[in-house]
């Protein structure tokens, strides 16, 4: 049995994490338990998740961080623990009106080099 749809396709929130993700080299969407999620090879995005056992974000991104910056994403409140890709290293970012979608480029851009093969990842400018 599939899962329910979690998302509405005219969400204008999933609308700007869509151009971003799929501007990425070589990135593709698939719908996955309910989700869109977006892929190069693996997947480095997803729109929309829940914390563990409670609160669904339906207007949330999540991604794999940089090392160097998960400690000080998790600090700031924005950010939530995602369910079941929490524990392999994913945050997710909490999305509204506010949002400084620069902060979501660079995220998704970072995600995206976690995961994306090589010859995707020579199509990128340099860092």
């Amino acid at each position: 049995m599939p899962h329910p749809i979690a998302f509405d396709d005219d969400d204008p929130l999933l609308g700007r994490v869509r151009t971003i993700a799929l501007a990425l080299p070589d990135a593709t969407e698939v719908v996955a338990h309910g989700r869109p999620t977006f892929r190069c090879g693996k997947m480095f995005g997803t729109y929309g998740g829940s914390v563990k056992g409670g609160e669904r974000h339906d207007q949330s991104v999540l991604f794999i961080p940089d090392d160097a910056e998960r400690d000080a994403l998790v600090d700031d409140p924005r950010f939530f623990l995602p369910a079941y890709v929490g524990v392999y290293g994913w945050l997710g970012l909490l999305l509204d009106k506010k949002t400084d979608w620069d902060e979501v480029a660079e995220l998704l851009d970072a995600s995206y080099r976690h995961v994306a093969p090589k010859k995707s990842l020579a199509k990128l400018p340099p860092l």
